[in-house]
């Protein structure tokens, strides 16, 4: 489960930070809730790794939603 969760969080990192470049805002919205999937599958493992991935990313992720004022 945690090499899941990794991977998984590691996917939604760098989603994330392509979604920070102008007009690709609104992939945030996609990317919370495949990180938020990845944080429920990390939640299961014996390691927090994957778990603090996928919680970076939704935090990056809501900022960047908070800023954008939601779409943009």
């Amino acid at each position: 489960m945690n090499i899941i969760s990794t991977l998984w969080g590691i996917v939604a990192l760098l989603l994330a930070v392509l979604a920070l470049f102008p007009l690709l805002g609104w992939a945030n919205w996609f990317i919370l809730v495949f990180a938020v999937i990845g944080l429920i599958i990390g939640a299961f493992g014996q390691r927090k790794t994957g778990m603090m991935l996928n919680g970076i990313a939704i935090l990056i992720a809501c900022v960047r939603l908070f800023i954008g004022g939601g779409i943009i």
